[in-house]
């Protein structure tokens, strides 16, 4: 691991290009401009920004904000870092002139040349050119991860806790199907209670919402509409928890709730919720 804070641009150039060689993991923050060119064309003025270069060939733009990269560039590509105005070869040529200019150059980067990272790829031909007009910290890092992504607490992980155990819903309930088509869309758990009532289960891994009633109002009414007119259909809205006005309109839709938590041990009680 390697950092520098407020480096010139022409440390903080050796640091990138040495990095990319030994297939590090580089970070540069500064004010900067961004150019695409490729299957679109796009300009990013100046502004203070941060940008990746990971060993996969991998770059992403990011700013104060959001979590997407405001440009980016994907694997496969190849990184450059240089001095704008031709690297190390102005450089040398400014330097073999002598005189008032060499003095002049070392005033300042601006003399000497900026930061320029460059991410190119051939097919598609695609190029991100990041200039830098200062740069405030340059990091390089050897990671390593052999793991996978293991996600916990889904959707997936309630449907398969509600049918490996039923009574979580409550007494007596039988699932008959899963993703049960309606004309109002898929419903997540289709069964029967212990008095054969037909019972819309609907599931969400966090606090929902009225959305959420709606979406099983909607369910509720298209299976009615499907079955026998005699048919009573029981909407149930399974999640860990729902907000105040959720509370109120199950009990105006004459709807149930039962809390319950993706994974076991959350601390939910998994009895239905008087909503009235």
């Amino acid at each position: 691991m390697e950092t520098l804070t407020r480096p010139s641009h022409a440390a903080a150039r050796d640091l990138v290009a040495r990095a990319i060689e030994e297939g590090a993991v580089v970070t540069v923050v500064g004010a900067c401009t961004v150019e695409y060119e490729g299957r679109a064309a796009s300009t990013l003025g100046s502004g203070e920004r941060h940008l990746m270069l990971k060993p996969d060939g991998s770059a992403l733009v990011h700013t104060d904000e959001g979590q997407q990269p405001v440009n980016w560039q994907p694997p496969d590509c190849e990184h450059e870092a240089r001095l704008s105005g031709g690297g190390r070869e102005s450089e040398d040529d400014d330097e073999s002139a002598g005189g008032d200019e060499s003095e002049e150059r070392a005033d300042g980067d601006d003399r000497a040349g900026r930061l320029v990272v460059e991410s190119h790829r051939e097919t598609p031909d695609e190029h991100l050119v990041v200039r830098f007009e200062s740069v405030l910290h340059v990091g390089a890092f050897d990671l390593t991860d052999e793991r996978d992504l293991s996600l916990a607490g889904t959707e997936e992980d309630l449907r398969e806790r509600v049918l490996d155990d039923p009574d979580l819903v409550e007494d007596g309930f039988s699932p008959l199907a899963t993703e049960r088509s309606t004309p109002a869309g898929a419903v997540d758990v289709y069964g029967e209670d212990r008095d054969g009532r037909a019972v819309v289960v609907e599931l969400k891994r966090r606090r929902v919402g009225p959305d959420a009633v709606s979406q099983l109002g909607r369910y509720v009414d298209a299976l009615e509409r499907d079955l026998h007119a005699e048919t009573d259909v029981r909407g149930i809205l399974v999640a860990p928890s729902v907000t105040d006005r959720a509370r109120r309109l199950l009990a105006e839709r004459g709807l149930e709730f039962v809390s319950l938590e993706p994974t076991a041990g959350s601390g939910e009680s998994g009895d239905t919720v008087d909503v009235e």
